[in-house]
């Protein structure tokens, strides 16, 4: 059976992952400086080569963290026609549980977690 919610409860989860996403990519921006710091402490080829490859995967977090704040953000200007289409209603009005979304969150939460492990352990060997 699908899961209905209201239109409060999805801007509310909404909300909840753009502030989450903003803190990702705050992250991502300490987690650049430090790359950095030890790219130029070690001009050693492993530690460029490791250097570029965690680069490379901060690259990709940055651009799924731009996708799946649009695609958040489009489902909310989804809502918010809704919203200007049943002003009356819209308060017991339900809507389909945005599952995809949330699936997207957690794997996004979740390689984003082994990501910052990964970095964190060759940071910790070449500072």
């Amino acid at each position: 059976m699908e899961t209905k919610k209201t239109i409060y409860q999805l801007h509310e989860e909404h909300k909840t992952w753009l502030d989450k996403l903003s803190f990702y990519k705050d992250e991502l921006k300490i987690m650049d400086n430090r790359i950095l710091e030890v790219a130029k402490k070690n001009t050693s080829n492993e530690v460029r080569s490791l250097a570029d490859h965690f680069n490379n995967q901060l690259i990709i977090q940055k651009e799924q963290i731009d996708i799946l704040s649009h695609d958040i953000k489009s489902h909310e200007v989804y809502l918010d026609a809704a919203a200007l289409d049943n002003p009356n209603g819209i308060d017991n009005e339900k809507f389909s549980d945005h599952k995809k979304h949330r699936e997207s969150i957690v794997i996004f939460e979740k390689l984003f977690k082994d990501l910052r492990e990964d970095l964190i352990n060759f940071l910790s060997k070449w500072m």
